[in-house]
């Protein structure tokens, strides 16, 4: 069986489903951390889809290419705001930035919906990233321009080469819409299309995908039918285990916010049913990092996982 993907130079990749490539584009897979056969490629070939490696901004006054219902990615940082729009990720996938000398990256896959920050400190280097072109669970693996090692996205870990085994801190973003953020945050930065590659960023170039159930690529653990394949949920990490919060679960649920208890810590719940978004904070109000994706890449990652239930929620673990 084969499936047609319309990437990003208005080519069509064939690919043979569920089959690896067999240069995995010139990365060396010393001290592969997953089965080789679970890496696979994703059409493009390296930076076949272009990290962008020196962003530009605008102010959010300026931004008139966004509508209010854009979806975007929203970190704050030293009490600073920038605002990374959807409709820019799905073509470059990963933003090397930094606020006060602070390095980070921004990534997003569009195979899997989720979006990530992580600071960009590991091994005593700053590192930057870029786009693989290869996949792991249908998610991107980036890779380090330092060491070339491959990073999984959600694990935040290296799964190849000398950085095999590092993992990323991860820090807080907010998946809302675009009226939502420059309201909480009127001076907020927002990335520009002047990213210095010709693309159509009005143009969605997967369109359709999350209302379809079908992956264009095979995961290690199927998620059960309890939820729909691309179901969002909000999926937090913590010390030993990881939980979900289904939107479907949160829409049951009356209140914008509520106190939850998992493995002994108190965490606060923001439910934002208007604008489709959901965050965690701590008992201090400070926002923690969790990532908004589709339910099938959490338990791709994470079977193990805890699930939220609205009837069964007793305010404790």
């Amino acid at each position: 069986m084969k499936i047609l993907l319309t990437l990003f130079y208005g080519l069509i990749f064939t690919l043979p489903l569920g089959m690896h490539a067999a240069s995995l584009n010139g990365f060396n897979l010393d001290r592969l951390t997953i089965p080789i056969e679970q890496v696979l490629s994703g059409g493009p070939g390296r930076d076949g889809i272009p990290a962008i490696i020196k962003p530009r901004f605008v102010d959010g006054k300026d931004a008139d290419f966004l509508k209010k219902n854009d979806v975007v990615l929203g970190l704050t940082m030293d009490g600073k705001s920038k605002a990374y729009p959807i409709k820019i990720l799905n073509w470059h996938e990963i933003v090397n930035d930094s606020i006060s000398n602070r390095k980070y990256v921004v990534s997003y896959c569009p195979l899997c919906g989720s979006g990530m920050a992580f600071l960009t400190q590991s091994g005593g280097e700053s590192l930057t990233f870029g786009v693989s072109g290869l996949l792991y669970n249908s998610d991107v693996l980036m890779y380090d321009h330092q060491t070339e090692s491959l990073w999984s996205q959600i694990r935040g870990e290296a799964i190849s080469g000398t950085a095999a085994g590092r993992k990323l801190t991860q820090y807080p973003l907010t998946l809302t819409r675009w009226k939502q953020w420059y309201s909480e945050h009127p001076d907020t930065l927002v990335l520009s299309t002047r990213t210095g590659f010709y693309r159509n960023y009005s143009q969605d170039p997967y369109a359709g995908y999350s209302r379809s159930p079908r992956l264009f690529f095979p995961v290690a653990n199927k998620a059960p039918s309890s939820y729909a394949t691309k179901e969002t949920v909000l999926g937090y990490k913590g010390d030993q285990g990881t939980i979900a919060f289904p939107l479907s679960e949160l829409r049951k649920h009356d209140q914008g916010e509520f106190n939850y208890l998992f493995e002994g810590q108190q965490l606060s719940i923001h439910w934002d049913r208007e604008n489709q978004s959901a965050w965690i904070t701590d008992s201090s109000g400070k926002q923690l990092a969790s990532t908004m994706l589709y339910w099938f890449a959490w338990y791709a990652f994470y079977p193990d996982t805890k699930v939220f239930k609205a009837e069964m929620f007793k305010a404790g673990d």
